[in-house]
């Protein structure tokens, strides 16, 4: 696999993509029962939270108290199950960007392919690095507070007495690794996608390069207007296999930052204050990227039609100029990802997003203070 290497690892790590390269019966089952294994661990978070929501919580506090991480685990395991089943479609998307129209053919494409994969690379470290430093502020917080008092980190359902320190241990190393999993299958999920889309941006610009070359050699027009059509293809692949994740997660992402806002305005300034204002920001930049890099995807294609208009027409054959007006054509209609049918993936998504969540923040306040 030639793109995405360390995104692909993250994935691999975290059960969300077998290997292709593992395909005897042995590996397949080992890590179908690994990937199991974090399945169940997430949702007996999740199962263990609602239950206490539904039995033992009866007032707003313990109600946002509880919301915000049921929700972000649900997420979690979500991803991880439409991963599973699209398991056939994320390798053929991947297969296709080493396969032609999409591979590099030349040195200078090929420099372009390096170029957003380096970018890649780099936004998917920073990410992880956020998102997995915020895990570990509050799972080193919770170590030196909660564990030496014997206080499990989230409100959960009790279903064993853990007066017993073996039985303790061992709901809280179940909430440790549920959440440790729930941080990296965002991480692994998230950077795929937007990677995925930067490399949407990465073959539009491959077409520029190619079409700039019409006027040495009039011959591969043909071969850039396949490649055209490729990437819009190539785009509703995503947008298909992926937009039930990128729905979910706006959903849930709202009711969150709704959730940690009405927290926040409770408590003073502590750790457990400064804890949830890392979490609360990892959450808006976990939709901020989605937003950020669909939007780079609608502009990147609108400006094909720029870029051509920009070409010394005058030396170029009539029937060549035809072609050229049909991919201008068709260029001004932008490439764009939506979600649901009614999101799409833009910065006025996320500003409205954001207008929403303030809206449900006060609408919670003013039915606290009634």
């Amino acid at each position: 696999m030639h793109v995405l290497n360390l995104t692909f690892s993250i994935v691999t790590f975290v059960g969300c993509f077998r290997p292709l390269s593992w395909t005897s019966l042995f590996k397949r089952v080992i890590y179908n029962l690994y990937r199991s294994f974090i399945i169940t661990l997430l949702y007996t978070f999740v199962f263990l939270q609602f239950l206490d929501i539904v039995f033992n919580v009866d007032n707003p506090d313990d109600f946002t108290d509880n919301l915000y991480m049921m929700l972000n685990v649900s997420v979690s395991g979500y991803k991880l199950l439409i991963m599973w089943i699209n398991y056939t479609n994320v390798a053929i998307l991947i297969n296709k960007l080493n396969e032609q129209p999409f591979k590099p053919q030349d040195l200078g494409e090929l420099e372009i392919r390096q170029k957003y994969d380096k970018l890649i690379r780099m936004n998917t470290l920073r990410y992880t690095i956020l998102i997995e430093t915020s895990w570990s502020c509050t799972g080193l917080t919770s170590l030196l507070a909660d564990f030496r008092h014997r206080r499990l980190t989230y409100r959960s359902y009790v279903i064993y007495d853990y007066s017993s320190y073996m039985v303790f241990c061992i709901m809280y190393a179940h909430q440790f690794l549920s959440t440790f999993y729930c941080a990296t299958v965002n991480v692994a999920c998230d950077t795929l996608i937007c990677g995925l889309l930067m490399h949407v941006c990465c073959q539009i610009e491959i077409l520029e390069y190619r079409l700039k070359k019409l006027m040495t050699d009039q011959n591969i027009l043909n071969y850039c207007i396949q490649h055209h059509n490729s990437i819009f293809e190539f785009a509703s692949l995503i947008n298909t296999r992926f937009s039930q994740i990128i729905g979910f997660q706006f959903m849930t992402s709202t009711l969150i930052i709704c959730s940690n806002l009405f927290q926040l305005s409770k408590l003073s300034l502590s750790a457990e204050s400064i804890s949830l204002v890392v979490y609360t920001c990892c959450m808006l930049t976990q939709i901020f990227i989605y937003c950020w890099f669909g939007h780079k995807v609608k502009t990147k294609s609108v400006k094909l039609a720029d870029m051509i208009y920009q070409m010394e027409w005058p030396i170029l054959k009539n029937s060549i100029k035809k072609d050229l007006i049909m991919i201008i054509q068709r260029a001004t209609i932008p490439i764009e990802f939506v979600s649901a049918h009614v999101i799409s993936l833009n910065l006025n998504s996320f500003v409205s997003l954001l207008k929403l969540s303030y809206s449900v923040y006060n609408l919670l306040i003013q039915m606290q203070e009634k």
